[in-house]
């Protein structure tokens, strides 16, 4: 192998699978001699990347942790892997996930040679994900498009379904991408509406990056831009013990919820904050299976007693009509 840069990247592939290298190994698989093995670690060690030496009969060359992350690269397999997993994690608003995760995926889905994104595609769509989260679908490239106008200061154009049902066609500029742990909302600033807007990212199609760049403006607040309202948004802290064990809990409840904790052999509490109606957290508990009991706050206390009450008139409707 002669070409010296196509070289380097195979021998920096060789070296990122986790073993020691003999220099004999390397040079017989890249058919070079062993001083060109050498003068290619020390090139790579030039670019930064913490490459080891071993002395002896055994000794090598080994790939380690350096005090930055260096280029890495990967086989078909692995990046066939890797975009598979971001897709599927991206696509559904999961806590955690957030803006990171999905700069990666866009990274990584811009370099990918089509035939890998075939594979990607494929894969995905004949895989069904079984996770804890509720939050709205949201497909990959929706968000991927939006990440890179984002980072690349791009104007972006999309078709949006408002609240009410009302289509539009909007002309953004992109800032932040925020994940609630239920869903994505675009922060962008509305260049026909003159002014900031939060779009639920869920309710956008046809994302479209124009090429055109713009400069940016000073942010809003962006707590404010996602929760607007005030008071109905804020925090508030919720308390609920359930009759049931924490293990048993924990495989029905979403992760975001908090982390179940054992009060007695069969019951155990969950403290989490949250935002938002109560009527959704309700909701959402009664959905997890057990029987349950509100601490705290004394509205969603009174919110399932509500909802209780007309469940329990809808059940005795049906009863009668049968």
């Amino acid at each position: 192998m002669t070409d010296t840069p196509a070289r380097l990247l195979s021998l920096l592939s060789l070296l990122q699978t986790p073993r020691e290298w003999p220099g004999s190994e390397l040079a017989t698989r890249l058919g070079v001699s062993r001083r060109t093995i050498r003068r290619d670690i020390e090139r790579l060690r030039d670019l930064g990347y913490p490459v080891e030496a071993s002395l002896g009969a055994e000794g090598g060359y080994r790939l380690v942790a350096g005090a930055a992350l260096p280029p890495l690269t990967l086989d078909d397999e692995e990046a066939v892997a890797i975009a598979v997993g971001l897709r599927a994690g991206a696509g559904h608003a999961i806590e955690g996930i957030e803006e990171a995760s999905v700069r990666a995926l866009a990274k990584l889905e811009q370099v990918l040679p089509s035939r890998l994104r075939h594979r990607v595609s494929a894969l995905q769509s004949a895989t069904v994900a079984v996770t804890r989260g509720d939050g709205a679908s949201i497909a990959p490239e929706t968000l991927t498009v939006m990440a890179s106008a984002t980072a690349g200061q791009e104007r972006l154009r999309f078709a949006y379904r408002a609240r009410d049902g009302a289509d539009s066609r909007r002309l953004v500029e992109p800032y932040r991408l925020v994940s609630t742990g239920r869903r994505w909302y675009l922060i962008a600033y509305d260049l026909e509406r003159d002014a900031w807007r939060t779009f639920r990212v869920d309710r956008v199609t046809e994302p479209f990056a124009t090429g055109a760049r713009f400069t940016a403006r000073e942010l809003p607040d962006l707590a404010g831009a996602v929760y607007p309202g005030g008071g109905e948004r804020e925090a508030y802290r919720v308390v609920v013990d359930f009759a049931a064990p924490a293990s048993e809990l924990a495989e029905t409840l979403p992760a975001w919820l908090g982390e179940p904790v054992e009060l007695t052999a069969g019951t155990c509490r969950v403290s989490f904050t949250a935002r938002g109606d109560v009527e959704w957290v309700a909701m959402r508990l009664a959905t997890a299976g057990p029987d349950f009991t509100v601490r705290e706050p004394a509205a969603l206390a009174e919110c399932v007693e509500l909802m209780a009450g007309r469940l329990a008139r809808a059940a005795g409707g049906a009863a009668r009509t049968a």
